[in-house]
């Protein structure tokens, strides 16, 4: 079966990692015929400039068919930028890496939603349209997350959760239960300097249930 022609809008950290999911889904089928990068920043001093397709404007001028992935962290910009897109050539894939655990059941994932490497998804969990799971998050049973979301790396989303439309969570465990609207996640602790002991290490990281194992040190920032 041929690749896919596919592109990601955005360029930044999180687009490169895009583009590193992508190789890992092609490195057990080459699904993915990977072109380039749309974004409005022309120096990209991290990106092959043989990658760069152009700014986010040129997404209407493609005329063949492109899966093209947002990788934007802001909700409410991603959300702005794909309903700008009207060119009838683009569609939105779904990216699940490999190395994910996602339950067999009834739930489902829309379109345009990237699920990153460690990320766990029990049962009959609904994710919506364009929904960003970053590395090691986990989705718990039942849990509905509504379409935009964004969830950076070790968001721990407990069962029977409803998220709503558009919503940002940094480091944070999420346990309230539905209640009918949206909410905003509970940030975790930061690390300010190399000073930290490991008993405010495992503080920071408890948020996100997890534990820093005996053979983990801190590294100091330069």
């Amino acid at each position: 079966m041929a690749s896919k022609p596919s592109a990601i809008c955005g360029a930044g950290g999180f687009g490169r990692e895009g583009r590193w999911l992508i190789d890992g889904i092609n490195a057990g089928d080459a699904e993915w015929d990977f072109v380039g990068y749309f974004d409005d920043d022309a120096d990209l001093r991290k990106v092959d400039a043989g990658l760069y397709l152009g700014p986010v404007r040129a997404l209407e001028e493609w005329s063949s068919p492109l899966a093209v992935v947002f990788a934007i962290g802001s909700p409410q910009a991603k959300r702005r930028l794909i309903e700008r897109v009207k060119n009838p050539a683009l569609w939105f894939p779904t990216l699940i890496h490999p190395a994910c655990c996602v339950g067999s059941g009834p739930g489902s994932i829309g379109e345009g939603s990237i699920i990153c490497a460690g990320t766990i998804i029990t049962v009959d969990v609904q994710i919506g349209r364009h929904v960003i799971l970053n590395l090691g998050c986990t989705v718990g049973h039942d849990t509905i997350i509504g379409d935009y979301s964004s969830f950076m790396p070790t968001v721990n989303i407990s069962g029977e959760v409803l998220i709503g439309e558009a919503a940002p969570a940094s480091s944070a465990s999420i346990t309230a239960r539905r209640s009918g609207r949206a909410f905003a996640a509970r940030p975790a602790p930061t690390l300010s300097n190399a000073s930290a002991t490991r008993t405010s290490i495992r503080a920071a990281m408890s948020t996100g249930s997890r534990s820093l194992p005996s053979s983990c040190r801190l590294v100091r920032k330069r």
